[in-house]
């Protein structure tokens, strides 16, 4: 299998940009507009964040972001329209991220099939357990035509980051700090010791960091030792209170990029 995900890091080996935002904020109908935004900045990939009541590896900006969106109205049929919709304008790398109970409520093959039809190539889904992602999920995925990235920290075992290597078929999304989203990147010596442990091992996928990456400074940093950033939060940031979202956005990714 074979999507824009793959066909990105094929492309583009370092320095790979994605970019995360709440689905619905900071109004129901921004998702699009951001996304057109996004993809006209340069940037290389963007993770949607579906909200959830009960975002657990969230911290305080996205949390917020998700009950605004919620209160705004998203939902999923509204935002797999969303996506069906920018579709015809872009074909950028977009991930869905979200939370294992969101898709069993949803149902889980129905959700890969709306994923599939709307436009989406990757999911992350950071409190999927492996084991039942082997048992009973990897074949749906696989007939969607879907990626997965699995999450490791610096408490995961080499065993544990080599099975989500093994199951990832996208990029292994590298969590820089045992924490929530939103905590200020501080590259110290082990933070150092973290990446080069990972680098060292070869994996097979692309590495992603994520958790904590805000500015330049900390992206040209992190870029050193994996192929690319997630930035989440201090995007977030970005979008409050603006009423011109192309410039924020622009505005924000040249402060990075540049």
């Amino acid at each position: 299998m074979e999507n824009r995900i793959n066909k990105l890091f094929k492309k583009k080996v370092d320095r790979i940009l994605s970019i995360y935002f709440t689905a619905g904020y900071p109004e129901l109908y921004s998702t699009s507009s951001i996304i057109e935004a996004l993809d006209n900045a340069g940037v290389d990939m963007i993770e949607i964040g579906m909200p959830y009541s009960d975002p657990l590896a969230d911290g305080p900006t996205i949390q917020k972001s998700s009950t605004v969106a919620l209160s705004n109205g998203m939902r999923l049929d509204i935002l797999f329209k969303q996506i069906s919709d920018i579709r015809k304008i872009s074909s950028i790398p977009l991930v869905l991220m979200g939370y294992y109970n969101q898709l069993l409520q949803f149902g889980f093959e129905e959700f890969c099939e709306k994923c599939n039809n709307a436009g989406i190539d990757g999911l992350i889904i950071p409190d999927l357990p492996p084991e039942n992602f082997t048992k009973e999920y990897s074949k749906i995925l696989e007939k969607h035509k879907l990626g997965i990235s699995f999450l490791i920290t610096p408490r995961s075992t080499n065993e544990r980051i080599n099975l989500a290597d093994k199951l990832s078929n996208t990029f292994v999304y590298v969590v820089s700090a045992s924490s929530v989203t939103g905590t200020t990147l501080s590259v110290e010596q082990k933070m150092i010791d973290y990446f080069n442990r990972i680098k060292n091992m070869n994996l097979k996928n692309p590495i992603l960091v994520g958790f904590g990456i805000s500015n330049k400074t900390a992206f040209d940093v992190t870029c050193q030792f994996a192929n690319g950033c997630i930035i989440g939060s201090a995007f977030i940031r970005a979008l409050n209170n603006t009423d011109n979202i192309k410039h924020s956005v622009k505005q924000f990714i040249n402060s990075i990029k540049k």
